[in-house]
C-alpha cells in the first residue's frame, strides 16, 4: 500500500463501535453470573429452539464484525490498495483471534483440570468468521456477496433438512462434531458417543450468513439513506418468522430462520444507534468497550478462570452477594449482582486505555 492510498483512513463511525460495545458488555454480562443455579431466563440460552434475548448477543456481534469489515477493509480497497497485501493482514488477525481463543481453551483445561481439551468456541467463530467474509470483501463484487449470502441459507438449509431430525444429538451438525471432535465437543454424552457443540464446524455456515449480512449492512450505513437499514431490517425480521415455520430459531444450530431473525434485530439496532450516535449525536455509551473488544472478552476470559481456578468466585459469590442481596431480593438477583459488578469491573480497564489512546488490535 502507498503512503497516498494508506492515508486514506475508513470513516470511523461511534454508533457502530458504541453498538460493539454494548454486545461485548453484554457477553460478559450473560456468560459470568454469580452462579449459573440462579439466573434470571431472559439471561438465559433457549434450551434448545426459540430465542430469548441472550440469543441475540452473539449473532450481534457477528453482523457488527461483518459492518466493521465493510467500514474498514472496503474503503481501502475502494481506493486501490493491495489486494493480495491486505487479504494477508485479514487472514493473519483471522489466525491470532483463533490462537487466542484455543490459547484461552487450554488455560481453561489445565487451570480447571477438565477432562477433556475443547477446540472451538466463541473467539474461534469470530476469526474464522472475519477471515472468510473479509476474504469476500477484498475480492468479490456484490451480486457475488449477494449469491453467497443466498447460497450459505439455501445450502445450510438443504443440508438440514437432510439430515433428518433438528432434535438434540441426532441432528447433522451435532453428528458431524461427533465425528471430527468426539468427546473434545463441548458436550458429549459417553454413554451414548454422541457429541454437540454450540460453535461446531457445520453451524458455522450460518454464522458466515450472520457476518455476511452485516457486511451488506455496511453499504447502507455508508449510502446518504442510511434509514434503508431500517427497511432492511423488517425485510429480515419477517423471512425469519416465515423460515421459523419450517425450520425453527435455533442457536445452537445456527439455523437459518435465526440467521435472519436476528440480524433482523441486529439492523434495526445499528439503525437507531446511527440516528441518535452519528446524527442527533447522543453519547456513545459503550464505545470503550468496543474500541477493545476482543482484548476485553479475552481478559475478562482469563480473570473468570483464575477465580474459578483458585475458589475466589465461589468464595466472592458466596460471602458477598448471595449473603447480602439474596435474604433481600432473592438469589437472582444475587447472582445478576455479580454479573454486574464484573462488567462494571472490566470497564475501569477499557476506560483506561481509552483515555490514553489505547487500542490492542489482536
Amino acid at each position: 500500500m502507498t503512503s497516498s492510498q494508506s492515508s486514506q483512513s475508513p470513516t470511523r463511525y461511534a454508533s457502530v463501535d458504541a453498538l460493539r460495545g454494548i454486545t461485548v458488555a453484554a457477553m460478559l454480562l450473560v456468560n459470568n453470573p454469580g452462579t449459573w443455579s440462579h439466573v434470571y431466563a431472559p439471561l438465559e440460552h433457549a434450551e434448545w429452539n426459540g430465542c430469548t434475548p441472550t440469543d441475540l448477543v452473539f449473532p450481534f456481534f457477528l453482523v457488527i464484525v461483518g459492518v466493521s469489515i465493510g467500514l474498514g477493509v472496503v474503503p481501502r480497497v475502494e481506493h486501490g490498495a493491495d489486494r493480495a497485501a491486505l487479504t494477508r493482514t485479514v487472514l493473519v488477525r483471522a489466525l491470532r483471534i483463533v490462537g487466542l481463543g484455543m490459547l484461552l481453551h487450554l488455560l481453561a483445561w489445565w487451570w480447571l483440570d477438565l477432562a477433556h481439551y475443547r477446540p472451538l468456541g466463541v473467539l474461534q467463530r469470530i476469526g474464522v468468521c472475519f477471515a472468510v467474509v473479509g476474504t469476500m470483501a477484498i475480492w468479490l463484487r456484490t451480486n457475488a456477496q449477494r449469491a453467497c449470502l443466498l447460497l450459505l441459507l439455501g445450502g445450510y438449509a438443504a443440508l438440514l433438512a437432510a439430515g433428518g431430525t433438528l432434535e438434540p444429538w441426532h441432528n447433522l451438525p451435532s453428528r458431524v462434531d461427533t465425528v471430527l471432535f468426539g468427546d473434545m465437543a463441548y458436550k458429549y454424552d459417553a454413554a451414548t458417543g454422541l457429541g454437540h457443540d454450540p460453535e461446531g464446524l457445520l453451524s458455522t455456515l450460518g454464522a458466515l450468513a450472520s457476518t455476511l449480512i452485516g457486511l451488506r449492512a455496511s453499504a447502507l450505513l455508508r449510502s446518504s439513506r442510511p434509514a434503508r437499514l431500517l427497511l432492511a431490517a423488517a425485510v429480515l425480521l419477517a423471512l425469519g418468522a416465515l423460515w421459523a415455520m419450517w425450520q425453527p430459531l435455533n442457536k445452537n444450530l445456527w439455523t437459518p430462520s435465526y440467521v435472519l431473525w436476528t440480524a433482523g434485530w441486529a439492523l434495526a439496532a445499528l439503525w437507531l444507534a446511527h440516528l441518535l450516535i452519528d446524527r442527533v449525536q447522543w453519547p456513545p455509551l459503550g464505545r470503550r468497550f468496543g474500541a477493545n473488544a476482543i482484548t476485553a472478552y479475552a481478559g475478562s476470559g482469563v480473570m473468570v478462570l483464575a477465580m474459578l481456578g483458585t475458589g475466589s468466585w465461589g468464595w466472592l459469590y458466596a460471602n458477598v452477594f448471595d449473603r447480602w442481596i439474596t435474604p433481600l431480593a432473592g438469589a437472582e438477583a444475587a447472582s445478576l449482582a455479580m454479573a454486574v459488578a464484573f462488567v462494571a469491573v472490566w470497564w475501569l480497564p477499557v476506560w483506561w486505555l481509552d483515555r490514553r489512546r489505547i487500542y490492542l488490535k489482536i
